[in-house]
């Protein structure tokens, strides 16, 4: 399938391991030094009859979270780790790629924070078997639940975010920010997207893939999700100033059609 790809430009990296594959659905961890929290987060979908298997993209951890057996123990099926710079959009190549090359129908995407409600996995997976190719998790929406979410982060999602990515899209998006989701392999393999080209080596592709999505006329939805983050100072990979301009920046040329292919 990946041969009738246009674009097929995958970051460089290793399987460091795979168990066999159990279900036609996969649901990717995106980590980088999560710690006890990523740990904690898979004993928790564990306590779940997950209809999907676990695989972790991960980012080039140091903090010895990552430790092959340990993950195993914990029902993780694959371990991939990049090899060289990128960030969070190299991640997701890396696994979209994965996924395909491995047979998988549909992928749902994760962070590793233990901040997402796990609970919420089999929902995308039953939304991709229905037909829909860009399932988006949202707090806002009936059913769902923000606990603790930083006043910072809900104005800028609220007053700029989420406003420009409908402009954008002509989809009604309530809750842009959220990495909890959900796609088909229909638009993974689609040339309109084109996900597999290097430009997407951070938040970006999160952006473009919503936007896209909807321009291009895949089946899009938002289902109710959780998200909690903890009392206190909210640990964060992203600086105040820097980070947060840098993702506007992104943000901006993903809305005006800068990622869009040639």
């Amino acid at each position: 399938m990946k041969e009738a790809l246009d674009y097929y430009d995958i970051p460089n990296y290793r399987e460091v391991f795979k168990l066999p594959k159990v279900h036609d659905y996969c649901v990717g961890i995106f980590v980088i030094n999560e710690g006890q929290k990523f740990h904690d987060q898979l004993d928790r979908m564990k306590c779940y009859q997950l209809s999907a298997d676990i695989v972790i993209s991960d980012g080039g951890s140091s903090d010895g979270s990552t430790e092959p057996d340990d993950l195993k123990s914990r029902g993780v099926n694959a371990l991939l780790v990049k090899n060289e710079n990128g960030g969070l959009g190299s991640q997701m190549r890396i696994f979209f790629s994965w996924a395909i090359e491995n047979g998988y129908k549909g992928v749902v995407v994760i962070d590793g924070n233990n901040k997402d409600s796990v609970e919420n996995i089999n929902d995308f997976v039953n939304k991709l078997i229905k037909g829909y190719d860009h399932i988006q998790g949202s707090r806002f929406i009936s059913g769902g639940k923000a606990v603790n979410t930083p006043l910072s982060r809900l104005i800028g999602l609220k007053l700029l975010h989420a406003p420009m990515i409908r402009l954008a899209s002509k989809f009604n998006y309530t809750d842009t920010t959220n990495g909890f989701r959900a796609y088909s392999l229909k638009l993974l393999l689609s040339n309109k997207m084109a996900i597999f080209r290097n430009v997407f080596t951070g938040y970006e592709l999160h952006y473009y893939l919503a936007i896209n999505a909807a321009r291009n006329g895949y089946n899009c939805l938002e289902i109710p999700v959780s998200r909690s983050y903890p009392k206190g100072k909210v640990p964060t990979k992203i600086s105040f100033f820097k980070g947060n301009l840098k993702v506007i920046y992104t943000l901006f040329k993903v809305c005006f059609n800068r990622y869009d292919p040639k």
